[in-house]
């Protein structure tokens, strides 16, 4: 697949900002706090708490979202401009 970018269009400084930060974590510390948030979810229905349960399961998804942003900053964002 080829990599085509345009030159003309750039970042804004927040998402620069952003991209250097979450660069920086491994991509795996988003699939643990993922499976973390199941387990405590599962351990709130155990112990009844239904509407917190829900709550805490329903972050799986936005941490497995950001593990993806993680690695496409990664393989694809602000580390590539020096190519």
């Amino acid at each position: 697949m080829e990599n085509i970018t345009n030159a003309t269009h750039s970042e804004g400084k927040v998402a620069e900002a952003i991209e250097e930060q979450t660069a920086k974590l491994p991509s795996d510390i988003f699939l643990w706090a993922a499976l973390g948030s199941m387990g405590v979810s599962l351990a709130l229905k155990i112990m009844k708490r239904k509407h917190t349960a829900l709550f805490v399961g329903q972050w799986a998804a936005p941490f497995l979202l950001l593990g993806v942003y993680n690695k496409i900053v990664k393989t694809q964002g602000h580390d590539q401009e020096g190519d």
